[in-house]
């Protein structure tokens, strides 16, 4: 009987620490050139759901007339049944019926270019609502460079508080200065950054981690995704590396004037093939 006992308590301890794992896949996309196969993955995680079509959303892209087509024709190449872009407003994704462009969608995909424009238009709207709901149920989601940044709950913007010039953008690991705002939400334990070890983007996520020591770094190197899997493990393709900043056991500090340390640390460099267990911080599995 005590064993009895003892096993339901257990279960439901587990039940209150380990989070439900989300029931769809998110592939996030580091910006760069995407090698075949990550498209090629995409296409075929999404057969998987609703009717397999793809819906793509251009509204982080300055150039939506070239990179909606684009992205449509290269899904559909990969095999994808279907595939349409939009490039919506504001006020037309507000309106109740706008959840209805996601009918029959097996994935959706959102395009590059300022991750501010994309959240700015669809946060909080009923599409928004609707891709929360779906990916719970198995939806895949899809996003490179900006659509990777805006996945998400904290969303790195891109700016510094303290500097002007893009140029001189992430040279301190500081307190206050990235600027975060709401992302879609898709990843709550966790902090997303793009084109990471091309462009240097260390410093910034580093600052931002220490800065939310809950809270992942994830940052995702040019032609190369983290997918993230129905059972929450992070699962590495494409070409280059993701690296992955964990201070959820380190010890910070602070000084007067807001430069930031931190003793303890974990940081893994992880390569194509390369399974990485967020619940317990550590690598499971990869390359041979």
């Amino acid at each position: 009987m005590k064993k009895i006992v003892f096993a339901l308590v257990l279960g439901l301890l587990v039940s209150f620490v380990l989070p439900a794992a989300d029931k769809g896949s998110l592939l996030i996309i580091g910006g760069g050139d995407r090698p075949d196969g990550l498209t090629e993955k995409f296409v075929a995680l999404s057969r998987g759901f609703g009717a397999g079509k793809i819906v793509i959303f251009t509204m982080a892209s300055g150039v939506p007339e070239e990179s909606g087509p684009e992205t449509a024709a290269e899904v559909k190449a990969a095999g994808a049944p279907d595939a349409s872009w939009f490039h919506l407003t504001r006020e037309e994704a507000l309106r109740p019926e706008s959840a209805a462009i996601l009918e029959g969608a097996g994935g959706v995909y959102f395009c590059g270019g300022d991750q501010s424009r994309l959240t700015a238009v669809l946060l909080d709207t009923p599409i928004h609502q609707r891709l929360l709901e779906l990916y719970g149920r198995g939806l895949v989601v899809a996003g490179t460079s900006a659509g990777a940044a805006a996945m998400s709950e904290m969303m790195i913007t891109g700016n510094e508080k303290r500097t002007r010039e893009e140029d001189e953008n992430g040279r301190t690991i500081e307190a206050g200065n990235v600027e975060t705002v709401r992302g879609f939400g898709f990843i709550t334990g966790a902090v997303i950054d793009q084109h990471f070890v091309t462009r240097r983007r260390h410093n910034r996520l580093m600052s931002v981690v220490l800065e939310n020591p809950g809270l992942l770094g994830v940052g995702i190197d040019e032609s190369t995704a983290v997918w993230v899997r129905p059972d929450g493990k992070y699962e590495i393709a494409g070409l280059r590396q993701a690296v992955v900043y964990d201070a959820r056991r380190a010890s910070g500090s602070r000084t007067a004037d807001g430069l930031l340390g931190a003793a303890g640390m974990t940081i893994h460099i992880l390569l194509p093939g390369d399974v990485y267990d967020p619940a317990i911080g550590a690598v499971q599995g990869g390359r041979k």
